[in-house]
């Protein structure tokens, strides 16, 4: 007989969303019990799913990291870093009984009649199967399939005599000791693992489609360093550069919007200065679109570029004709040859995890559902889904949701509802349903290919995930819950 247990909250996943929503939910809703299941062995999400070296974050820890937990040390850090801090608020705020490991689920269903979820899980350590009920589900478990990255299905490749791997799934045992190394990519994936991987290998080049917006600085914030040196509390150094970072961050993206061209100069001239004289700036590093179309990626000290300028590292920006027994053939006709070829070219979108969800025996299609403030899902009761921000740090909205989420479950608890679905009003119903997320204003290519799958989004801020963080932080407080498209029973 499967075991069944039921808890008031169930959060599915313990990366940086679910830890931060298991802090938010202790500490907000302290009679709630509640459980955080994950698939693997340990926390961290992202930061253990990735092994490539040079692993590190592309925003910065004291926006990325949780406005309750200061951050203490420079801006951009390695995964080791990030799990070291996220170690340390599950070790000081008792989290780690909350949080079952090894417990993959397999599907989810809801009943009306008894106001709640129903969630199958496989023990993967045990496989023994069991059972969890629960009112309300938190999905936190990421956006993207951790156990496989995306490589297109170039021709030739069953040809090609070396070896293809993704950074995703990089392996223990591989030898970059003088090889030379094809990089695909041009993304933060790449932008990382070039200079960490250059110093070992023979050569190193990186093959893009076209080129990336990049910001390189140094790793380091001088008010944090000041304040420091005067021996200010690190909770008011991580509000104070927290909130500088934001309005920096602001300042940039409305330049970006309104002087797509002078941001679009300043961010290029800025990388000429660290290439050699008369470097081919217009080919390799010039994107086609505006500024904030896809996500910029920093580069920390500019050591991406320091690395072409010794030689180690050379841009090739062209597309693939096919593979060859030696390496890859570009549509121009040059042949690349290497030992090893890096497809650093992105994730397969995860939506919800793959979960099979049902709602009173009807399967749920996410692509057939309207978003309710980028978070829940018109006729969906009792579900969220934490899918933080590309042009500002993901866990800024964990914080946000976290306080909407608690503030939800206080006007549920005071009303005595015992469920809660979006639902469109009759002004809504006849609105005009676009993309999950509008082309024109962010476009990646993990998220193209997968738009097919994703709720629909409408003409208002309700019905829309905004990607706005800046507005959500002055709105979602503001929220008059009994008449924002909720339904409450």
């Amino acid at each position: 007989m499967t075991s069944t247990e039921h808890f008031d909250v169930l959060i599915i996943g313990a990366g940086i969303s679910g830890i931060g929503a298991a802090y938010h939910l202790l500490d907000q809703q302290p009679t709630t019990s509640f459980v955080v299941l994950e698939s693997k062995d340990t926390f961290g999400g992202t930061w253990v799913t990735h092994k490539y070296p040079g692993i590190r974050s592309d925003s910065d820890l004291y926006t990325f990291g949780y406005r309750f937990k200061p951050w203490i040390g420079a801006p951009i850090a390695s995964a080791e870093e990030i799990l070291t801090y996220m170690g340390e608020v599950i070790n000081e705020n008792d989290l780690d009984q909350h949080i079952r490991y090894h417990h993959h689920i397999s599907d989810a269903s809801w009943s009306s009649e008894e106001a709640q979820w129903t969630v199958n899980v496989t023990n993967t350590a045990t496989a023994k199967t069991r059972q969890f009920t629960t009112n309300f589900l938190w999905m936190c478990q990421g956006y993207y399939k951790h156990d496989k990255g995306y490589t297109p299905d170039w021709p030739g490749m069953e040809e090609y005599d070396g070896q293809i791997v993704h950074p995703q799934t990089w392996p223990d045992d591989i030898e970059l000791e003088g090889k030379n190394v094809i990089v695909i990519g041009s993304g933060s994936t790449a932008a990382t693992l070039v200079p960490a991987i250059a110093d070992d290998c023979g050569h190193v080049t990186v093959l893009q489609r076209s080129p990336t917006y990049f910001r390189a600085a140094r790793n380091a914030i001088e008010i944090a360093d000041q304040l420091r040196e005067l021996d200010i509390q690190e909770e008011w150094i991580h509000e104070i550069v927290r909130r500088k970072t934001l309005f920096d961050q602001s300042e940039f993206t409305k330049l970006s919007f309104a002087y797509p061209d002078e941001v679009k100069d300043a961010l290029i001239n800025d990388i000429r200065e660290l290439l050699p004289e008369g470097y081919d700036i217009e080919t390799h590093f010039t994107p086609r679109y505006r500024p904030w179309r896809q996500r910029l990626a920093f580069v920390p000290n500019g050591d991406l570029f320091a690395s072409i300028s010794s030689g180690k590292a050379s841009m090739v920006t062209d597309e693939i004709e096919r593979f060859t027994k030696k390496g890859i053939l570009t549509t121009s006709g040059e042949e690349l040859s290497a030992d090893i070829v890096v497809s650093a070219t992105g994730f397969h979108l995860s939506v919800l995890g793959n979960i099979d969800f049902t709602v009173d025996g009807k399967v749920i299609d996410f692509a057939d559902t309207v978003t309710y403030r980028g978070m829940m899902f018109t006729g969906v009761p009792n579900l969220a889904w934490v899918f933080g921000y590309f042009r500002a740090s993901w866990t800024l909205r964990v914080d946000l949701m976290a306080d909407f989420m608690c503030r939800m479950f206080d006007h549920m608890g005071s009303t005595g509802a015992t469920q809660v679905v979006p639902t469109l009003r009759p002004e809504d119903e006849h609105m005009d349903l676009g993309p999950w997320m509008d082309p024109e204003n962010f476009n990646p290519g993990y998220l193209a290919r997968s738009m097919h799958l994703m709720p629909k989004s409408g003409d208002a801020p309700r019905w829309a995930h905004t990607q706005d963080y800046w507005t959500e932080r002055r709105e979602l407080p503001l929220v008059d819950l009994s008449d924002d498209g909720l339904t409450f029973v």
